[in-house]
């Protein structure tokens, strides 16, 4: 790893590394329905952080989890995550955003007449 931190390439070559080192490729880590179930798994114990009030280390263990699980994604479905972040920004920074149920909604807001 080197000491550029901050750099998504440098995170990227990161979970790339992680990936070659348990050669994920050819032993089903890649497999998309597989990464799913994981992602599931993740939010699970990031909604059990979040509602049994574990430690906000624990939440920020969690959430990095499923961080990696994402940017390996990207990486076992040959999409560039960086690129479709900023895409997607692109398209929320336009959308309207309306309260719904007493809290903030941010959506494309398909209304029926």
């Amino acid at each position: 790893m080197s000491e550029n931190r901050d750099s998504w390439q440098e995170m990227m070559a990161t979970v790339q590394a992680f990936h070659d080192k348990h050669d994920f490729k050819n032993t089903g880590g890649e497999e998309l329905t597989y990464r799913v179930a994981l992602m599931a798994e993740e939010l699970g114990e990031i909604s059990s952080c979040v509602t049994k009030g574990k430690s906000k280390h624990l939440l920020a263990e969690e959430v990095a989890d499923l961080l990696i699980l994402l940017m390996g994604t990207g990486i076992a479905a040959g999409f560039d995550l960086n690129q479709a972040f900023w895409e997607k920004m692109e398209k929320l920074m336009k959308r309207d955003s309306r309260m719904v149920n007493g809290r903030i909604r941010v959506s494309e807001f398909r209304d029926m007449e």
